[in-house]
């Protein structure tokens, strides 16, 4: 880990620390690459989508993921925000 990378997860620890607590949530944001729908989430991971949209809501107060189309009721794009990328690689480095 950098001192770069290090830092920034430092400051985000509650956040990371709430993460990794979560199988499931540990599982879902590894599979949040670029823009993606519940629906690639769900496929992606493994879990239902009615259980990969509750943790994208989780993620979504925790600003991790912000909902680039909230108009819509179909079609949701999510994409991890500054936080959520440097929390998903900090899950990644350990794996």
């Amino acid at each position: 880990m950098t001192s770069k990378s290090s830092s920034k997860s430092k400051k985000y620890i509650k956040e990371l620390s709430w993460v990794k607590r979560g199988k499931q949530r540990r599982e879902i944001i590894v599979h949040i690459v670029g823009t993606k729908t519940p629906t690639e989430i769900s496929k992606k991971s493994g879990y239902s989508l009615n259980h990969t949209s509750k943790v994208l809501n989780e993620f979504r107060k925790h600003n991790l993921v912000k909902l680039l189309n909230p108009e819509d009721k179909t079609g949701r794009l999510y994409q991890l925000t500054e936080k959520g990328k440097v929390v998903k690689d900090e899950i990644l480095e350990e794996e």
